[in-house]
């Protein structure tokens, strides 16, 4: 027999009919209505770009205003633009009709607040001009299929690396001691690069794609030319340990022709190069352990992370410390630029058009690296750090000196792997945990978690338009992400045993995959 609940007392039941009969306020939790602007959307050029239209100032995010003028387009959902948008202020001063507009860079998060703060007390009879900037001006198609399987190396790969100037060619550097140029077109092998006497940790292009940099266990650093396959000059010898990481100069701060080469090692130091030459420039020395990681900023820093806990920041000119960055509780495993895309890729860009001579060759890729990192006006090159600590931190230390950003929390395992999009809006993170997590770079808060590996995550990579990312992982797999809707777009399951090493292409038309089945496979969409 079913238990009947008693009837409620009477007092609950006068209580109920007296919350009936009184008016709720539905004012409570709403925003306050601040009423609406008049936008005005222009392009690069100054020209309009659609009709003016009100808007909601309540609703007046970035992000919604970039789905309006996206809507206002007349495109798709799918082929949706993000866009950046600078504010074009009329001046306050009624008295002066030709006095220019102000004009504020970042966009802000209460835009009322700022209009108010420039004088404008009703916005319903101001038209605000949008300058449009789109975050991604060509459209990367996700990779579906394998193009080629192509073997030669005799043991695993474990670092791959496509060619600033096209995705044509591609390096490679395995456990056989050997780094190899392949011609991705055909599917072929272009030349066997055999020097080293130790496996080939990593493989880096120069920015202008003359150049390719090899290192290795054996202690050296090679430079080979690779439109012939041969060694330009001599090994550059002088560490004492395994060579772990690489990092060119950035081309526009070249002088005198002379190109520069940063090399991270076990033996606790960082050696800088001249390229052409071999003569060594600096010896970064100061490190207490491995230093796992080293990375070359466009202003003239060079960041390295170490297994001794920090991140040091050198002056590359005078080879002095400016700062030491403590906060990891354990080895320091990879480290990430915001400006990382536009310096691998110096004055190449998505038109394909190559400046004349080298005087209009470093002014774009000066221009390409200045666009990328100012923010607000001002030119931030931010670091993100990534530790066996299960943490991140995300640092600015032109403006903060050795105090962090912000902490960034939520692996359950050491980070393998750390990258910024290309357009500096997110942070990607590979690590033992199985996930890929997604970060907002202006304040590293938390934005998604990209579930799909079944074991670590050794690398990511994103697509030039950054809208995608390809993860490789321990269990044989790739997958591409989509990464605004947080879900997978691809996946890739044809290799044979761990995928070690991840890259896409600049021009995003391959990604290139290496690992303990030594074979590199090429994908295309």
């Amino acid at each position: 027999m079913a238990t009947v609940l008693p009837p409620p007392p009477k007092r609950q039941r006068r209580e109920e009919i007296a919350r009936t009969q009184v008016q709720q306020d539905i004012t409570i939790g709403l925003p306050p209505d601040h009423g609406s602007f008049k936008a005005r959307f222009v392009d690069a050029d100054g020209q309009q770009m659609a009709d003016v239209i009100e808007v909601p100032i309540a609703d007046a995010s970035e992000k919604n205003v970039s789905l309006l003028l996206n809507t206002l387009l007349g495109r798709d959902q799918e082929e949706f633009l993000p866009y950046r948008f600078r504010i074009h202020i009329p001046s306050d001063n009624k008295d002066d009709d030709d006095r220019a507009p102000i004009i504020v860079d970042q966009y802000p998060s209460d835009l009322y607040a700022l209009l108010r703060s420039h004088g404008i007390e009703n916005p319903f009879e101001t038209t605000l001009t949008l300058a449009a900037e789109p975050q991604a001006v060509f459209r990367v198609q996700s990779v579906t299929r394998p193009a080629h399987r192509i073997p030669g190396h005799g043991q695993p790969i474990l670092a791959v690396s496509f060619s600033p100037a096209h995705s044509r060619l591609l390096a490679t550097g395995s456990g056989d001691c050997t780094a190899r140029i392949w011609d991705t077109e055909t599917g072929t092998p272009k030349f066997t690069l055999k020097k080293h006497r130790g496996w080939v940790l990593a493989v880096a292009w120069s920015p202008d794609g003359a150049r390719l940099a090899s290192c290795s266990m054996d202690g050296t650093v090679i430079v080979w030319d690779p439109a012939t396959g041969e060694m330009i000059g001599k090994e550059l010898t002088g560490h004492a340990k395994p060579v772990l990481a690489l990092a060119w100069e950035p081309y526009h701060l070249m002088e005198d022709g002379i190109l520069q080469l940063a090399s991270a090692s076990k033996d606790g130091t960082v050696r800088v190069w001249a390229a052409n030459t071999g003569r060594v420039q600096h010896v970064l020395s100061g490190h207490k352990g491995n230093v796992s990681c080293v990375k070359w900023g466009g202003t003239g820093l060079i960041y390295t992370a170490s297994h001794d806990k920090t991140v040091r920041v050198w002056d590359a000119r005078k080879g002095t410390l400016v700062h030491e960055l403590k906060a990891h509780a354990h080895w320091v495993n990879h480290l990430a630029l915001s400006t990382d895309f536009v310096l691998r890729t110096g004055y190449f860009d998505h038109t394909g058009v190559v400046p004349a001579t080298d005087d209009e060759k470093k002014q774009k890729a000066k221009e390409r690296f200045t666009k990328a990192a100012t923010i607000g006006g001002k030119l931030r090159e931010r670091l993100v750090s990534a530790s066996d600590d299960f943490t991140m931190y995300l640092w600015d230390p032109m403006h903060q000196g050795t105090k962090h950003v912000t902490r960034m929390v939520g692996h359950q395992k050491a980070i393998n792997h750390v990258s910024f999009s290309p357009d500096g809006l997110f942070v990607a993170s590979a690590g033992w945990d199985n996930h890929t997590k997604i970060w907002r770079s202006h304040d590293g808060s938390f934005a998604s978690t990209l579930r799909g590996h079944v074991a670590p995550v050794y690398q990511c990579a994103w697509s030039a338009d950054s809208r995608l990312l390809v993860t490789a992982s321990k269990d044989a797999t790739l997958k591409v992400w989509n990464v605004r809707a947080g879900k997978m777009a691809s996946d890739l399951p044809h290799h044979e045993d761990e995928v070690y090493a991840v890259d896409w292409s600049a021009d995003g038309q391959r990604v290139a995959s290496g690992g303990k089945d030594k074979a590199v496979r090429l994908w295309r969409n």
